[in-house]
């Protein structure tokens, strides 16, 4: 079918997203068949260690490399087909042996993998699983399935709507690996690999989802003391004698605390709820019926999973609740502080005010008593002024020049004080 060359270009990132959704396809899986599936804790920056160590395997057994820039890569190595993921925080190794002639378990298909090459994969075990996928048309005897795990109670149903069933007791064996049967009654290649990949995935994510617990745990003793010193914080805010500066330092003290612990384990616990919410996913997709007198893998994971992340969950809440509740006493610890300040300024104003009027008594006290000291020497030097006329031949009444001269002169001198002082008040104005 030809288009039209009018068309816009392509976005940069349009053949990458269409791809996607077909990145990550299980593997055709034949029974019988055994597979390892490995997952790997990472710190996020090991991508370009992986497809180095990668490279390496395909080396050894004359493989082409794997792309620079991908995130999964898949091949068949002959003895065995690999698969690789390469995901947030984790990365998966599976190793696929078909056609397996060996009992379950006898073997296992990391046999046909350099052990230095094992050794040295990137990061930390999380979780190693050994599965195998049994050919039976009959229903198998469950003596027969207990021998391949370690005598803990079976979990399994039958999945792919009775196509095939699977089991497995979620513990660790002696050889250090989880394991999963899967009895294929019905199933094509690519169911078989899908359901594979489903129960891996629950596994690994049934982990992922925990390691949130033990940062619950951890921080339960914390908020139950920091709920503590709120109580005894917002007790103390009752009271009349109490220093409310004090109390504002532990206050945002606990809320720098709370924060923190806040900003440390808010991410691990967002990740819980995806993990979780992922196994939830992967369970329904089993699309189990119930085996008579076995528990499902969903009543396996109610029962043990559910209650601790519940346990999370609740922790995550009360650590948000707790820093909202030490918000708002805070914003009611600053109100009264405050309302306690604007007290004090307006306490500290009326002060101002009284010293303001004192002192404008005091400056027309200090004015009048001016005028007057200001008034006697003037009118001392007219009585002198008076004198030296008389002196000097001219006949004129001293005292009586002096008397005329005393009003004059204190009206004189409380003019010339009063602009003074306005002139005076201007300039500080």
């Amino acid at each position: 079918m030809t288009f039209s060359a009018s068309l816009p270009d392509n976005h940069a990132l349009r053949e990458q997203l269409h791809h996607e959704a077909h990145a990550r396809q299980a593997i055709k899986i034949k029974s019988p068949a055994q597979a390892t599936h490995i997952a790997l804790i990472h710190d996020g920056d090991q991508k370009i260690i992986e497809l180095k160590h990668l490279e390496s395997l395909c080396e050894t057994f004359n493989r082409p490399r794997p792309s620079s820039d991908t995130l999964h890569f898949s091949d068949d190595f002959g003895n065995f087909q690999f698969q690789w993921q390469h995901h947030g925080e984790y990365s998966t190794y599976t190793f696929y042996q078909h056609h397996s002639e060996h009992p379950p378990f006898s073997q296992s298909v990391l046999n046909q993998i350099p052990a230095e090459w094992l050794k040295a994969l990137p990061g930390k075990i999380m979780v190693a699983i050994h599965a195998a996928i049994i050919k039976s048309e009959a229903q198998p005897d469950f003596q027969d399935i207990a021998e391949h795990f370690s005598g803990g109670a079976l979990v399994g149903a039958e999945v792919a709507s009775g196509a095939a069933l699977a089991f497995t007791d979620f513990k660790i064996q002696a050889d250090g690996f989880s394991r999963f049967v899967i009895y294929d009654r019905q199933l094509n290649s690519r169911q078989a690999g899908r359901y594979l990949q489903r129960l891996c995935d629950i596994e690994v994510f049934r982990i992922m989802s925990l390691q949130a617990y033990p940062v619950a745990q951890a921080l339960m003793p914390k908020l139950t003391r920091a709920d503590q010193d709120l109580l005894r914080i917002t007790t103390s805010m009752h009271q009349l004698d109490i220093d409310d500066s004090q109390l504002l330092d532990e206050l945002t003290a606990l809320a720098a605390e709370i924060e923190n612990c806040f900003s440390s384990t808010h991410t691990r616990f967002v990740k819980t709820a995806a993990y979780y919410q992922l196994v939830e996913q992967r369970i329904n997709e089993l699309k189990e019926v119930r085996i008579p007198g076995v528990q499902t893998i969903n009543e396996f994971l109610n029962r043990r999973l559910e209650p601790t992340i519940n346990t999370c969950v609740v922790t995550e809440k009360r650590l948000t609740m707790l820093s909202e509740r030490i918000s708002k006493a805070s914003q009611l610890l600053r109100t009264r502080v405050d309302i306690t300040l604007e007290r004090q300024n307006q306490s500290l104003l009326t002060s101002m005010d009284k010293r303001a009027n004192l002192q404008l008594h005091l400056q027309s006290t200090v004015e009048g008593l001016s005028v007057a000291a200001i008034s006697y020497y003037t009118v001392g030097l007219f009585n002198y002024i008076a004198k030296a006329i008389k002196a000097s031949g001219i006949a004129v009444n001293p005292s009586l020049i002096t008397g005329i001269s005393i009003p004059i002169i204190i009206f004189f001198v409380y003019r010339g004080v009063g602009n003074i002082r306005k002139m005076v008040s201007k300039i500080h104005e």
